[in-house]
């Protein structure tokens, strides 16, 4: 079950962000006396209440991602906004707030004018969370990304997703289509990867894929360093969790492993360190 973020927060930063109606919010009781809170303009009230939450609640309690969410949006600074709703795309993955998360942090990047980190996180979104009906919301500021990077093809292929997603929000929809004009004329582009893609059993198996590791820790405040330091250099990082509960950062998605090499000699005389290639499951 997924839960909707409320209609609040975030006001001081400029992300409020439509959402269709009907849709539900934070769901424990002390987390939505915070929202009603932060909705009334007690802004600093909100913030107290969700922190002496996560001051008493384990990290293993299942309310904790939801807690850590209501933090990032009633939070005063980018900084804790920023490193909340990572800690819950990095953290809870599994939890029902990830997708909400990854569609804050989209919004954030956007109106922070970062093209980049906002398509990652749309893209992240869009493979991690293939059945989420929050994609088509992250799609339009992705598409806009795009097209400020002059990638008019890849934001028209994302446009189009977005109207698909619309449902019955009139607003939304407006909002997409004032920016499906420009995309009469673009070239078509191919599929974008979607995980929710259904495959032919008889197919033949998929090729291998190669990346290149760069970190693996159960400290995720090391990940968000990480993430952002490899996002500046401009390498495509992302995390991956496995079993054990480390948290392992990689870069790309490489045909062959002669490419992956290519690329972990790249991040090596960049950042130092000992990256390896490693072969996807």
């Amino acid at each position: 079950m997924i839960r909707r973020a409320a209609l609040l927060g975030l006001a001081s930063l400029g992300l409020f962000a439509a959402l269709p109606p009907g849709l539900s919010g934070q769901t424990d009781p002390r987390l939505q006396a915070a929202v009603q809170l932060a909705q009334s303009g007690r802004m600093d009230s909100a913030r107290a209440v969700v922190h002496r939450l996560l001051a008493t609640l384990p990290a293993t309690d299942s309310v904790y991602p939801e807690a850590l969410y209501t933090e990032a949006i009633v939070a005063s600074d980018t900084t804790l906004l920023t490193t909340d709703l990572q800690r819950v795309v990095i953290e809870y993955g599994l939890s029902p707030w990830a997708d909400d998360a990854l569609l804050r942090l989209t919004q954030f990047h956007w109106a922070q004018g970062d093209p980049n980190a906002t398509i990652q996180s749309a893209e992240r979104l869009r493979r991690d969370y293939a059945s989420s009906p929050l994609k088509a919301r992250a799609d339009l500021p992705a598409a806009r990304a795009y097209f400020d990077l002059k990638d008019e093809a890849h934001g028209c292929a994302l446009i189009q997703e977005a109207l698909a997603g619309a449902g019955d929000d009139v607003e939304f929809r407006n909002q997409v289509n004032f920016y499906s004009a420009r995309c009469a004329a673009a070239p078509p582009v191919a599929a974008l990867p979607d995980t929710a893609r259904k495959t032919d059993s008889s197919a033949a198996p998929a090729a291998p894929v190669y990346s290149v590791q760069v970190l693996a820790v159960k400290n995720a405040g090391q990940v968000d360093d990480m993430l952002t330091r490899l996002h500046v250099m401009g390498f495509d990082a992302r995390v991956v969790r496995d079993s054990s509960g480390l948290l392992k950062v990689r870069v790309g998605r490489y045909a062959t492993h002669a490419d992956a090499e290519a690329a972990q000699r790249r991040v090596k005389s960049k950042l130092g360190g000992q990256p390896f290639v490693v072969q996807e499951p």
